[in-house]
């Protein structure tokens, strides 16, 4: 079967062949919705640019991209100021990437196959198929995924499901009975789901003590601390209100807290929350919690891809680091 050419891409894309250069030589003269065509028929054809375009790609540009989800949720801007932190030091540009839905993610990593516009790349929370990541390899992309993980490239992950444990183990040693769960629902399709594995090990730890976590007690919603709070009231309507909350996120046990107060409830003599990620506001509200390491996490991606930038004979490494159960007054 023949390789496609770029004649191929600009019939697919309904473009034509000047168009989808200029995308291939990232040029600022095509509009996003036109670019994002080119690149999807790109990466739906497996197209592969001539060899004199990739090694212009894989000269030196200077920069290090980071691709992530959610921009605006406080733990990836921690995240994130740990990776700025380190490449503050360094001979390199920070460039991110938002991602708000598949085809855009897809189109990123498409034209970073095709004409990467960065010397490495930080992936946080963006599962992607083996498929891509060789592609990327095989261009020398050196590239990082954090909280998901290829075999070909570094990673860090958490293990969520102890996460959950730690707070069901928390709650137990303190004597109560009647527990609950505010978490995710609606999560986009090319987002990870750290709050199912939370619930799992919390879940597993409950019923390793012989207690149940009913459904009722369990209240999913998007993502925020709105739903967070609706969710909080929905649990403590139960005839049988849980005296013991824990949230999948500090975010969450915020909007928990939230509905605690509005209630009148004395926290943690009336309710205990225990919240996951240790956001800096976290330590200010005197929130207990499961700490992640956002910040150390972003370090640590951008120390190790510039290791790799500096000596590509490095061995790929898959870490996992440790969580941290950090008590404070809420629980």
């Amino acid at each position: 079967m023949s390789q496609p050419t770029v004649y191929d891409v600009a019939e697919k894309a309904g473009v034509s062949t000047a168009t989808v250069s200029r995308v291939l030589n990232s040029s600022n003269n095509v509009s996003s919705p036109t670019r994002i065509k080119v690149l999807e028929a790109i990466q739906e054809l497996g197209f592969v640019p001539k060899a004199e375009a990739v090694a212009r790609a894989r000269s030196r540009h200077g920069r290090i991209g980071v691709m992530a989800p959610f921009f605006t949720q406080p733990s990836f801007a921690q995240r994130l100021h740990g990776v700025a932190t380190v490449l503050a030091d360094s001979p390199y540009e920070l460039v991110v990437y938002t991602v708000d839905s598949s085809s855009r993610r897809d189109a990123y990593l498409s034209s970073l196959q095709v004409s990467p516009r960065v010397d490495g790349l930080i992936v946080m929370a963006l599962p992607f198929g083996a498929s891509i990541g060789e592609r990327l390899q095989a261009n020398n992309l050196e590239t990082v995924m954090i909280e998901c993980s290829l075999p070909f490239f570094t990673s860090i992950e958490i293990d969520d499901r102890a996460g959950g444990r730690m707070a069901a183990e928390h709650f137990l040693q303190q004597g109560h009975r009647r527990f609950g769960f505010v978490g995710d629902t609606d999560l986009p399709d090319y987002a990870i789901y750290p709050s199912d594995r939370r619930l799992e090990g919390y879940r597993d730890a409950l019923a390793s003590a012989g207690h149940q976590l009913p459904d009722a007690c369990v209240a999913l919603a998007p993502h925020g601390r709105g739903p967070a709070y609706h969710s909080a009231q929905r649990l403590l309507d139960l005839a049988d209100p849980p005296t013991a909350i824990f949230a999948a996120s500090d975010t969450q046990a915020m909007g928990v807290l939230w509905a605690a107060r509005e209630r009148g409830l004395e926290v943690p003599r009336d309710l205990c929350v225990i919240g996951f990620d240790d956001l800096e506001i976290a330590e200010y509200i005197g929130l207990t919690t499961v700490s992640q390491q956002l910040e150390g996490s972003g370090r640590l991606a951008a120390e190790l891809l510039l290791a790799r930038l500096g000596d590509g004979s490095r061995p790929i490494q898959h870490i996992r680091l440790p969580l941290t159960f950090i008590k404070r007054q809420t629980a």
